[in-house]
């Protein structure tokens, strides 16, 4: 009879501690940030929708040569004049927020930045693309006759403001498109003090280490918003197409471009070159990225 009640006893307390185990609750796997979409926080001339992990130090230099129109004269524009060229350093204070500062060659260009990503596409889908905001401001640093009667500091004051939506579509693809603002204080005549422009761009990876680049930057035509009543001078569309190769520290870009300028501003506002064999040049870029 003993021997029932333990078996009644055992059975019961076993059905217990399964229900109990069934009861339990099941912990949520994280759904964690896609793999590298980009492989450097710049895009030939745009910015990506990635920002560096927390203490993470990305240096970048820039450097755009002349036209290429001269031929095998002066290298195809290596070695003509009117290069440009930009150092910049940026910090990420936060996973997902970064602060910055260069300068560039042209127009003697001191350049301050931010760039924050709310959130970022996730690997699972559970959040489909990121998004990045990215602002500057920059101080033209010629000299004061460069800016004609009645100067004044904040006449060589300028600012980009970028929403930037991107999504690494699979291993091999990433595309992103933004919308941009840029303000000049101080302008010549027959232009607008802002400008609104569309950008886009692309990464196709055909190897673990190299890629194919595209970018777009369209600068648009809005009466709403033009000091005139007809566009002179509007700047043109800027496009480039290159080849990245990264490591885990650095990325190199070396690209043809229509653009002279380095500063999203720079290039939204003044750009006036077709991409035509008279007016692209060759560029590139080098990141570094040290870890602290």
């Amino acid at each position: 009879m003993k021997k029932i009640v333990y078996l009644i006893v055992l059975v019961l307390l076993s059905g217990h501690f399964v229900m109990a185990q069934e009861e339990a609750p099941v912990e949520k796997k994280v759904d964690k940030p896609v793999r590298a979409p980009w492989e450097s926080g710049t895009l030939v001339n745009h910015q990506t929708s990635i920002t560096q992990y927390k203490n993470t130090l990305e240096m970048v230099i820039s450097h755009r040569f002349g036209p290429v129109e001269n031929g095998i004269s002066d290298v195809f524009g290596i070695m003509a004049p009117g290069a440009n060229i930009r150092i910049g350093f940026n910090y990420s204070i936060l996973d997902n927020l970064s602060v910055g500062f260069g300068t560039n060659s042209q127009k003697k260009y001191q350049d301050f930045q931010a760039k924050y990503t709310p959130f970022q596409q996730t690997r699972e889908n559970t959040i489909p693309v990121s998004l990045t905001l990215y602002g500057n401001a920059a101080i033209d640093g010629r000299e004061d006759a460069a800016f004609g009667v009645d100067y004044a500091f904040s006449d060589r004051l300028s600012y980009f403001s970028e929403v930037i939506v991107g999504r690494k579509v699979n291993d091999w693809l990433s595309v992103q498109a933004s919308a941009n603002f840029t303000h000049y204080n101080s302008v010549d005549s027959l232009l607008d003090n802002d400008k609104i422009g569309l950008g886009f761009g692309g990464r196709i990876k055909f190897s673990p280490q190299s890629s194919l680049t595209l970018e777009l930057g369209v600068p648009l035509k809005i009466e709403s918003i033009s000091q005139h009543t007809s566009f002179t001078n509007h700047s043109k569309p800027h496009f480039s197409i290159g080849y990245e190769v990264s490591t885990s520290t650095h990325a190199f870009q070396i690209f043809v471009t229509n653009g002279l300028g380095i500063l999203a501003q720079e290039l939204y506002m003044y750009n006036t070159n077709e991409f035509d064999s008279k007016s692209i040049r060759f560029g590139f870029n080098i990141t570094r990225l040290w870890n602290f």
